[in-house]
């Protein structure tokens, strides 16, 4: 039969003594054996605190809770956005976050670069007011050269009227004309000849006198007693490129 040490039993009275039933005790006192001595050895465990702890673990797990739950709604949304990017961006079903980005980066170069050629074919008004005044080659003979100016401004009531008579002043014969609005704006790409221009000091001069002229037609339309909706808004509207509409002549 095995036999307990003297000093377990020793060790068992003081736990008793210790008040495991008394009454008013603030903690709740447990057996257990140290490994070290080999005695049974008294193991509290501290009950709940009082005065107010139950509530501070209550607001530190509703934290908890809200952290979490705004986590996962930051992850969703972002996960929302790499889903748009994917049916935006072709071929990129199997690649990793990091590889369909740098697809997306790629892809925005790309569509950069086209329209950056298309502008150079086809005539969309930009935002900012512009004209541009240049030699575009010479006629058969060297009295007569051709000129390109390209205009865009706010469209006004009135402007083609004005621009027709200032062409007119200038005794210029028009070649060709586009004209496209878009939002508000207006441009126009004329491309006209002049006679009588001998050398290029002559050319210089009468080129300008083109654009001094053409500024004049700018400078009337960038007034905003000319512009309709003047009073009611100061920032233009921004349109889809889908809605412009060009013609020529």
């Amino acid at each position: 039969m095995d036999s307990v040490p003297l000093g377990d039993f020793r060790a068992f009275g003081r736990f008793l003594d210790g008040g495991m039933f008394g009454v008013g005790s603030s903690s709740v006192a447990s057996l257990i054996l140290d490994g070290e001595s080999g005695e049974l050895v008294r193991a509290p465990v501290k009950l709940g605190k009082k005065g107010g702890g139950g509530a501070a673990d209550l607001r530190s797990a509703m934290a908890l809770k809200s952290h979490s739950e705004a986590e996962r709604r930051r992850r969703e949304r972002i996960n929302g956005h790499l889903m748009t990017l994917r049916r935006m961006t072709p071929c990129t079903d199997k690649l990793d976050k990091a590889g369909l980005l740098a697809e997306v980066i790629n892809h925005i170069k790309n569509l950069k670069s086209d329209a950056i050629e298309i502008s150079k074919f086809c005539t969309i008004p930009s935002d900012a007011d512009e004209l541009r005044v240049e030699v575009d080659g010479e006629g058969a003979n060297n009295s007569s050269f051709s000129v390109k100016a390209s205009f865009c401004c706010d469209d006004r009531p009135e402007l083609l009227a004005d621009l027709k008579h200032t062409l007119e002043s200038l005794q210029l014969k028009t070649i060709s004309a586009e004209i496209s609005s878009l939002g508000g704006r207006v441009k126009f790409v004329f491309v006209m000849t002049g006679e009588g221009v001998n050398n290029d000091l002559e050319r210089h001069l009468f080129t300008t006198s083109i654009h001094q002229a053409l500024k004049s037609v700018l400078d009337r339309a960038s007034c905003t007693e000319f512009l309709p909706n003047a009073c009611f808004s100061g920032k233009r509207r921004r349109i889809s490129p889908f809605e412009s509409s060009s013609s020529s002549s």
